[in-house]
């Protein structure tokens, strides 16, 4: 776990951090990195991702998604795409006057990025324990060009950024999805997890749409997804698909390519928590859209909660699972 190699830095003195002055902590995880070992009255949480924003604030902690002022020290918690790792290194030490200290998984590629840390920069008490690293960074270097600049086009005019679900180009899951929905969906749709917008984009070539709520929990998504689909009809929250609810009623549909890995490991729970909040805001009438691959077990969820369920369309890497009219113990 981080927080065994953290605590044991900080134990140690092999990191020490500065007796003022606040510390930035970039990107730690719900239930994942224990910021306990941390001064909890100097630390600024800095994350885009709605749910582990909500775990760290419920802990007394102050979170926003950019960095406000200057700091005394910064944790940089490596997720797993590459670019965005080293823009949070690159974002940390722009905005640090001491220590940056990094910790990563062996599977987030933190022996890669402690590899180029050190051609830039001098690097202190790598530490190495539970299948991952943390090591200390020299402010003093330039890592100017690993920051992450606007969001850049992709496929069709979108625009995106790394660190994104499918942000080199449009997920085939969502264009399959799309491509198997149907004229009417009804006048209020929702977008589960809709990501850079894609599937808002698509759903609004509809006329028959009068309200389509866009929900994602990565704030970086909904700011690409803002730039990409400017209809008026459509509504962007910032907030967990899996606890969202309508303010305006029950709606007609819904659409969704949910997520199904926590870091590396597939963990379908988060499908099956899609399906059920999907189930408890629809009518009594409505229907949910849902694309997935083809080893994920939600039929059993689908039957369970919903009356009719059926499998639209698919091919070998996904099926299109089409639910109809949730049942009432779905309420």
């Amino acid at each position: 776990m981080s927080a065994s190699r953290l605590s044991l830095a900080l134990e140690s003195g092999e990191v020490t951090l500065p007796e003022t002055g606040r510390v930035a902590v970039f990107a730690p995880r719900a239930g994942l990195h224990d910021l306990s070992p941390l001064p909890q009255d100097r630390l600024h949480v800095l994350t885009g991702f709605k749910p582990d924003v909500d775990h760290f604030a419920a802990q007394g902690l102050h979170c926003s998604t950019q960095p406000e002022g200057r700091y005394s020290a910064s944790l940089v918690f490596l997720p797993r795409a590459k670019l965005l790792a080293h823009g949070l290194i690159a974002r940390a030490a722009q905005v640090t006057d001491g220590p940056v200290i990094v910790d990563g998984a062996k599977t987030n590629g933190v022996e890669s990025v402690l590899k180029a840390c050190r051609k830039r920069a001098q690097v202190a008490a790598p530490l190495s324990k539970a299948h991952g690293k943390l090591f200390q960074i020299s402010v003093q270097a330039d890592f100017d060009d690993w920051m992450i600049g606007d969001p850049q086009e992709i496929d069709e005019g979108f625009v995106t950024q790394p660190g994104v679900f499918s942000a080199d180009g449009i997920d085939p899951g969502s264009r399959l999805l799309a491509d198997t929905l149907p004229d009417r969906l009804g006048a209020h749709v929702a977008d589960l997890g809709g990501g850079w917008g894609y599937l808002s984009a698509r759903l609004l070539e509809r006329d028959s749409i009068s309200h389509l709520d866009l929900v994602e929990a990565d704030h970086a998504a909904l700011e690409c997804a803002r730039k990409n689909v400017t209809d008026p009809r459509l509504r962007l929250h910032w907030d967990d698909a899996t606890r969202w609810r309508p303010d305006e009623g029950l709606l007609d549909s819904v659409v969704s390519n949910p997520p199904f890995h926590t870091d590396r490991n597939a963990d379908p729970a988060l499908g099956r928590a899609f399906i059920c909040a999907a189930a408890a805001m629809l009518k009594p009438s409505g229907q949910l859209w849902l694309v997935a691959n083809r080893h994920l077990p939600y039929e059993a969820d689908l039957n369970r909660l919903f009356t009719t369920v059926s499998e639209a369309a698919g091919d070998n890497r996904f099926k299109i699972l089409h639910a109809q009219r949730p049942s009432r113990t779905a309420r």
